[in-house]
């Protein structure tokens, strides 16, 4: 079976959550992308790694349509978005977390995650207040638990630490049930502990739920990602395995040192 073959009776499956064709994105003179072609499976778990840099952010950009590809094509799930808005790619079951916190400091955890639950349906602007049995209450403490945050579901946002802001990010990335989430360093700032309950907390996602993860730290990366890419200088790197990306010599001399292996 030829390459064109096998790629047609995958997108024909519905395997592909994430497709990239020739994506390069240009500022001015500056190539921040170059050609980059990368599929990623539905349910997959994939890590993009780099040096800063590299392109991983102006990657996920280009993914959601924050800044949109200045050549090239992205497919959701079979379907061509790459000229859709933003909120678009959300309706048709992308999320995404950024490196800076997007929260409702004022208000507290639960009303956090009920919002972006009622954000994600049909009847968002219902301005009925809601009750226990809502069903978009008790999504919300589905998310809550999911993202161990019951300790401080009556919380301010803005008393939260850094770790519990974190994932309460999360949570709201999982509000009304994404197929694929992007996740912008999200152990960035995190304790030794709050990076142990990070990886639980992904590890435990569904497993029809695919993610793609931007990290520097690659212990978590690493851990939660079956598959790797590395970009370097705005193009991909090396692909491969957790343990291919690890054992190999130039992705240990150029991010990850001698000492990691």
């Amino acid at each position: 079976m030829s390459d064109t073959d096998a790629l047609s009776r995958l997108q024909s499956t519905g395997r592909f959550a994430l497709e990239l064709e020739a994506v390069s994105r240009h500022f001015g003179a500056l190539v921040a992308l170059a050609d980059i072609n990368l599929a990623v499976q539905a349910g997959e778990r994939r890590a993009v790694l780099g040096s800063n840099g590299a392109g991983k952010t102006t990657l996920f950009n280009a993914i959601t349509g924050d800044f949109p590809p200045t050549t090239g094509r992205v497919r959701l799930f079979g379907e061509d978005v790459t000229d859709l808005a933003t909120h678009e790619r959300v309706r048709r079951g992308l999320r995404r977390t950024y490196q800076i916190s997007q929260l409702f400091s004022g208000l507290n955890v639960i009303d956090n995650i009920y919002l972006a639950c009622r954000g994600a349906s049909r009847s968002r602007f219902s301005l009925r207040r809601p009750r226990r049995e809502d069903a978009f209450m008790q999504a919300a403490e589905t998310l809550l638990a999911a993202v161990h945050l019951e300790s401080v579901r009556e919380q301010r946002v803005a008393e939260l630490s850094h770790g519990q802001q974190r994932q309460l990010e999360i949570a709201l990335a999982l509000a009304g049930a994404p197929r694929l989430i992007l996740f912008d360093e999200p152990a960035a700032g995190l304790s030794p502990g709050e990076r142990r309950d990070l990886i639980e907390i992904l590890q435990s996602l569904p497993p029809h739920m695919g993610f793609i993860i931007i990290e520097h730290d690659m212990d978590v990366a690493l851990r939660v990602a079956e598959s790797v890419t590395m970009m370097h200088n705005g193009r991909i790197f090396k692909e491969g395995t957790p343990a291919e990306i690890e054992g190999d010599p130039e992705v240990q001399q150029l991010y990850l040192g001698h000492g990691h292996a």
